[in-house]
């Protein structure tokens, strides 16, 4: 292990303390990136098409604790470092993409909450951005010797004629309004609508002069007039993360599901026809979300057509990149062992000669690993990054101890997900009742670490 990267503790400790809570790291990934060289490849073609004013869907599929939601986050930190903008969120019983008692449009408030871009890349940003197209215009009126008002509404003709363009114009335009005459409290109200939070019409029509608000209804439309309004404030376009995709496969009222995958299904359409600008969408997923014919995704016949896989590629052995499904291969014994001496080095905070382990000691600990839980321990690692930190963790404290007596101590078991226990064959599915809440203990759950 050598390098002379320098690792601030601030980053070493975001990065420890996600993985040994069973999290991804939201900074530092870089540091601990392993495999998946293709994936990303394939994705970064992705992002270059949305920036150029192309459009993408991904359905990044994978079993429970393969790595999804860090791959995820891995794309959207490239997104963001190519000029996009991004905004990400997990669907649970409260966020869905179709809806009518308000889930739809909560799922679009907390993408919007979550908005980023390369320099305010924690969320938050959507009055910064606002803030850049108002500054546009102005630079263009005093180019042009024009009000910077006129300047505003002639750019904001070409989402006028989208569906909601009108009133999506009209709030920016209220925005300019409360730029130009302090009132901050008109545009503290017109980032609150672009943001989802008006939850009656009344109230956006007493705020700001609209008759409409964001609802169940038009969330997908908002969010291509939101990728517009992204290009024209002079970002490349906007990557929307959508992940925990399973919670639309355990819903039980099935028509509700049903009306969820329509909304995929106009999603996917868009994109493949090219019908929208600067728009991307990753949906996170495992393979049961996608592949299981009584609730999964191939449930609706369209999309199994639109998302089967590449039936000559499989049968050459071949892994085509090209299609919207990327299936997470999984890591090899070798990419795990890459992972563990970089673990390894982010403890040390970058400085080799502080590693509190050997290379031998990794290997012994693969070892251990493979005869408890087989190859499901580089297959599904999650658990076995935990204990190898904890490991780490006990060293730190107790620098004296033999790290070969430790390893034997190890106890971890295989990665299971709770959620997706064996449907009951006999049950009725509700066309009427709402879905139960879903618990989200599969997920929290830390095995026992023993020394």
């Amino acid at each position: 292990m050598n390098t002379t990267t320098k690792i601030r503790p601030r980053d070493r400790d975001a990065i420890l303390q996600s993985l040994r809570a069973g999290v991804v790291p939201r900074r530092g990934l870089h540091l601990i990136q392993v495999g998946r060289a293709e994936e990303v490849k394939a994705l970064m073609k992705d992002i270059d098409r949305i920036a150029d004013g192309g459009s993408a869907v991904r359905f990044v599929i994978g079993a429970y604790g393969s790595g999804k939601t860090f791959f995820l986050n891995l794309v959207r930190a490239i997104a963001l470092e190519k000029g996009l903008v991004c905004a990400h969120a997990d669907l649970n019983p409260d966020r869905r993409l179709h809806a009518t008692g308000g889930q739809a449009r909560s799922l679009y408030a907390e993408l919007m909450r979550n908005l980023s871009t390369r320099s305010k890349s924690d969320g938050g940003a959507m009055p910064s951005v606002v803030e850049r197209f108002v500054s546009a215009s102005a630079k263009q009126a005093r180019e042009e010797e024009r009000s910077v008002g006129h300047v505003i509404h002639d750019r904001l003709g070409q989402i006028s004629e989208m569906m909601g363009g009108y009133d999506f114009a009209q709030v920016l335009e209220a925005y300019w309004k409360g730029h130009e005459n302090g009132d901050e409290q008109l545009k503290m109200d017109a980032v609150r609508w672009l943001r989802g939070e008006f939850t009656t019409r009344t109230d956006a029509r007493k705020a700001l002069g609209v008759r409409t608000i964001i609802d169940d209804g038009n969330v997908y439309d908002h969010l291509k007039l939101m990728a517009r309004f992204l290009r024209l404030a002079g970002y490349g376009g906007l990557m929307i993360g959508l992940d925990e995709m399973v919670n639309l496969y355990k819903l039980s009222n099935t028509r509700a599901r049903t009306s969820n995958y329509e909304q995929i299904l106009r999603i996917l359409n868009d994109a493949l026809q090219g019908n929208v600008e600067g728009l991307g969408f990753l949906f996170g997923g495992t393979p049961e979300f996608l592949t299981d014919h009584r609730r999964g995704l191939y449930s609706y016949e369209a999309l199994e057509g639109r998302l089967s896989e590449n039936r000559f590629a499989v049968q050459a052995g071949i892994v085509d990149m090209s299609g919207p499904v990327i299936r997470l291969a999984n890591l090899t014994p070798e990419d795990l062992y890459v992972l563990l001496n970089k673990l390894l080095l982010v403890q040390a905070e970058g400085n080799p000669e502080n590693c509190l382990l050997p290379d031998q000691a990794l290997t012994a600990f693969m070892e251990h690993c493979s005869n408890q839980i087989g190859s499901a321990y580089f297959q599904t690692p999650r658990n076995v990054i935990r204990s190898f930190l904890d490991l780490l963790a006990v060293l730190a404290h107790q620098p004296d101890m033999e790290w070969a007596g430790l390893i034997g101590h190890v106890t971890l078991q295989k990665e299971t997900n709770l959620d997706l226990a064996p449907l009951d064959e006999g049950e009725v599915e509700s066309q009427d009742t709402p879905a139960a809440p879903v618990s989200s203990s599969a997920d929290d759950d830390l095995h026992e670490f023993r020394i």
